[in-house]
């Protein structure tokens, strides 16, 4: 892994107005994601991670430009140059979808069922006049080579391949252009258990094979633990906490991120009932969150002060090594982490 910046995301922001009315007025905004900071190093796996709705999929898809962002600039390093994702014209859009690729969670919807294998992994390279005719057989054929999946499936059907298949066939997509960056949101979420491991070695794998840089996003912390270099913790459109993978699930700071792994699946139903202690509460609407601390609500440790004061998120570690913290009592608090997480059957390569 590098310590060159591929990415830099600063002050993101991306407000939904909500409408009300015949005239359709905008009488407020859902806060989608809400002043978000980070960058990601060439050839690292970088994860987003939290609860259901606090905004991980509307960063990725705001970075890819699959919705534009209300604020903030998200600018890549590529060859060219840097270029500003947030301000980039329908002219230069070419230039990012040749560098930067997503797959999507659900790969039952990813593809188009009228489309063979061949045309749906063929296209990237159709479209941006990267080959044709026998060089684009060429290449479709050694992509699916590179996936794991025979030639001969080429001429198929989506509807004729599993859950793990059609994901394989959704990466060699994402990846006919030689991508720098790889956006992966829940890539194993709708896969077996059984499966979930053989598709996350394969990212692996390539990622080592093509010094390709990941933006993961997911809520299951098993299998970010495996995958990752560094995590962020985003609660309610905002990031809680920044650090590396050992340090935040071995010494975590933030109370959120605590609980977070207390809800990890064990295999030893003993030790899981000792430790399951249930985050109470709902978390707060974004389009009206309260007033301090957007987790006081929830928070085990809560006192006055985050009642009133939001905290900002900086360095507890005096900048001796990155540990991004926004709780004002991170420093003070001993929270409980875990040492392992062992649910997947993974190679070990991290």
């Amino acid at each position: 892994m590098s310590e060159e910046v591929l990415l830099e995301v600063k002050n993101l922001k991306k407000y939904f107005p909500i409408k009300r009315g015949l005239f359709a007025r905008t009488i407020g905004y859902v806060k989608a994601v809400d002043d978000v900071s980070f960058s990601i190093r060439k050839g690292e796996t970088f994860s987003l991670v939290g609860e259901s709705g606090c905004g991980k999929t509307t960063t990725a898809r705001t970075i890819l430009r699959a919705i534009l962002p209300t604020e903030g600039d998200i600018i890549l390093h590529i060859d060219e140059g840097a270029i500003n994702l947030s301000t980039l014209n329908k002219k230069d859009e070419a230039i990012l979808r040749r560098n930067a690729q997503m797959v999507f969670q659900n790969p039952f919807t990813s593809l188009n069922p009228r489309m063979k294998v061949k045309d749906i992994i063929g296209e990237p390279l159709l479209v941006n006049k990267v080959a044709k005719g026998r060089k684009l057989q060429e290449e479709v054929e050694k992509l699916m080579d590179t996936v794991g999946l025979r030639r001969e499936y080429l001429i198929r059907y989506p509807h004729a391949f599993s859950g793990g298949q059609r994901q394989r066939i959704v990466i060699a997509r994402a990846l006919a252009l030689k991508p720098k960056l790889v956006v992966l949101d829940e890539p194993v979420a709708a896969l077996d258990v059984s499966i979930r491991a053989q598709v996350l070695n394969l990212l692996m794998d390539l990622q080592e094979q093509f010094n390709l840089t990941y933006l993961f996003i997911s809520h299951d912390l098993s299998v970010v633990e495996h995958i990752s270099d560094r995590v962020a913790v985003m609660y309610l459109g905002r990031i809680v906490e920044l650090t590396d993978d050992k340090e935040l699930f071995q010494n975590p700071k933030h109370p959120y991120t605590e609980k977070l792994l207390e809800a990890v699946p064990i295999p030893d139903p003993q030790k899981r009932a000792e430790q399951l202690k249930p985050l109470e509460g709902e978390v707060p609407d974004p389009a009206n969150p309260p007033v301090g601390c957007y987790f006081h609500q929830r928070c085990p440790y809560v006192q006055d002060i985050c009642i009133k004061e939001y905290p900002p998120i900086q360095n507890i570690t005096n900048g001796e090594k990155e540990h991004l913290v926004a709780c004002h009592f991170a420093s003070q608090l001993s929270l409980k982490g875990v040492k392992a997480i062992e649910t997947l059957d993974f190679d070990e390569r991290r």
